[in-house]
């Protein structure tokens, strides 16, 4: 199965996605801010990252612009932004989709 990064900095939406993905087999971990996710990516290559706009110390559309400098790994934008600006910020710096939430 896959490993995934979770990028996000809500406890319960992280732990919701995490035993969600876990449940399904994938092997999964978790980053709370965007300079975590940066340490993570780097040291455990992931095969899948959902990553949240608004995150501590780095946001998330510097993560997916930093992580695009040396990797083409599927990026999930997964956050409450729901505006075109930042959908196509995203998209712009190469994001693979975007989910808004709440989701189902």
């Amino acid at each position: 199965m896959a490993k995934i990064l979770i990028v996000e900095d809500d406890v319960i939406t992280n732990n919701l996605v995490s035993d969600y993905l876990t449940d399904a087999g994938h092997t999964v971990y978790s980053a709370y801010d965007g300079s975590e996710a940066l340490k993570r990516f780097h040291e455990k290559p992931a095969d899948l990252i959902i990553l949240d706009i608004m995150l501590p110390s780095v946001n998330g559309i510097q993560v997916l612009r930093e992580i695009r400098q040396t990797s083409s790994v599927p990026i999930l934008m997964l956050t409450a932004l729901s505006d075109e600006k930042n959908q196509i910020n995203s998209f712009d710096a190469l994001a693979d989709d975007y989910i808004t939430k709440p989701f189902a």
